[in-house]
């Protein structure tokens, strides 16, 4: 875990599952780190993180990593950040600790896996491969998470999969070449996720976009009209009641492209989340 910065402090839950937090400090902290006091944790057997001996990777274990982080250091309230997958994980801890949170900053997040498999992900690579290499996409005896790594297979056999995620290839050697600077990395989390199902994890697997209406914070919604990774239609089923909403022209990562436009969004945020309240 690394704190830096000055100002409210922000707690950042990436993606993945199992990404690690190192990219967004590298390509926009020193943005973040000028207007808050950033709090950098890779989650449990993720990146620079140990595993956990007993395995346990479930929401409830993650969401109290996260609240004993905050008691560890005496925070009263905090505002998260969420990447992709970090969307589900902060409604998960937003559910069991809502006195913890002041605000959250959503950016290109999921809050259904399966809506972005199909509307994003899949749609996508159906479009990319044509129709005689996503025979399989209609084959239903195929968990979307099967279909998944198909599809992930013949784009990068075709160098198409940068497609999902990123406006242009140089952005996708770009974080390539950042993964080098990691001498060791730790993948249990992820790993353990994409070898299991809904079955052992169900609650990563809810749609959480139904309950986005009873949650009373402040949150900023900003997302990618080419996010492929997520789905660009994604947000028409988010509703926050005090929502800021914000449509980029980005892929999955406005942390390392366009990103003018994520620091104009969450500056207004910042701006405004008092007034939202």
């Amino acid at each position: 875990m690394k704190i830096k910065g000055h100002g409210p402090h922000l707690l950042y839950l990436h993606g993945g599952p199992g990404s690690g937090s190192y990219w967004l400090e590298k390509f926009s902290g020193e943005f973040f780190e000028r207007h808050f006091t950033m709090i950098y944790l890779d989650q449990r057997g993720t990146g620079r993180s140990t595993s956990p001996s007993n395995g346990d990777y479930s929401m409830k274990r993650m969401a109290e990593d996260f609240e004993q982080v905050r008691q560890i250091l005496h925070i009263d309230r905090w505002f998260t950040l969420g990447h992709s997958f970090g969307g589900i994980l902060q409604m998960g801890y937003t559910e069991r600790y809502p006195g913890a949170i002041e605000g959250m900053v959503m950016l290109n997040c999921t809050l259904c896996i399966d809506d972005s498999f199909e509307n994003g992900w899949l749609k996508k690579a159906g479009k990319l491969l044509g129709k005689k290499e996503c025979a399989f996409l209609k084959n239903d005896s195929l968990s979307n998470m099967e279909k998944l790594t198909i599809a992930a297979g013949k784009l990068e056999e075709k160098k198409l999969r940068w497609k999902i995620f990123y406006a242009s290839p140089e952005s996708d050697a770009k974080m390539n070449r950042s993964y080098q600077e990691i001498p060791s990395f730790n993948n249990d989390f992820g790993n353990s996720f994409f070898s299991n199902n809904a079955v052992v994890f169900p609650e990563y697997y809810r749609d959480y976009r139904p309950a986005t209406a009873e949650i009373q914070v402040p949150v900023l919604f900003f997302y990618g009209n080419t996010d492929w990774s997520v789905g660009p239609k994604h947000y028409r089923n988010v509703h926050f009641p005090n929502m800021i909403l914000r449509r980029s022209n980005v892929g999955h990562m406005p942390f390392l492209e366009n990103s003018e436009d994520m620091q104009n969004a969450v500056l207004t945020f910042l701006k405004e989340s008092d007034s939202l309240r």
